[in-house]
């Protein structure tokens, strides 16, 4: 199983880039089974929120949160904390939305530069290009026929073009 947590803030789109991976995944074909799932407090803009997507072969029976995942997506810079890597099991990687270099153990992309140039509200779609291209889960096509299948129809073009962005800057 291929585990993921997103960690965001309330209105940054974790939950639903949460989704959307999963919904890709599924929409992969037979066998391609996924679920996703938020964790937050009292909801409100801003507050730290995680979601979580669980990806799988077969059909998903645990529906607990995460304990140790492959992927960590860090889609505001300021949740990020070296004490994550706890949560990695021995091949995960994790992923921060940053202008700035963490270290070598830390994949930093700018995403907010690409959501900023499309006038994207939040960065939760670039950085699921960006899981794309590094996991391999899924590919660019699978994440436009996930926005096309369940994002509103005057949103989806925005999105595309987030993740299409993504992949020239993986050129």
């Amino acid at each position: 199983m291929t585990e993921i947590i997103w960690y965001g803030r309330g209105g940054q789109g974790a939950f639903t880039a949460a989704k959307l991976l999963g919904a890709a995944y599924a929409l992969k074909g037979d066998s391609c089974y996924s679920i996703a799932f938020p964790s937050f407090g009292p909801e409100r803009r801003g507050a730290p929120v995680r979601a979580f997507t669980k990806l799988d072969s077969k059909p998903i029976l645990d529906r607990s949160e995460t304990e140790k995942v492959d992927y960590i997506v860090i889609l505001d810079e300021t949740l990020y904390s070296d004490s994550l890597k706890n949560l990695l099991k021995p091949d995960g990687r994790i992923i921060v939305n940053t202008k700035h270099e963490i270290n070598d153990e830390v994949y930093s992309f700018d995403g907010s530069s690409i959501s900023n140039s499309l006038h994207l509200p939040t960065v939760n779609t670039v950085m699921l290009g960006a899981v794309s291209e590094i996991s391999g889960i899924v590919t660019i096509e699978n994440l436009n026929h996930a926005i096309e299948s369940y994002m509103p129809e005057r949103i989806q073009d925005k999105n595309k073009k987030a993740i299409d962005a993504v992949k020239e800057e993986f050129r």
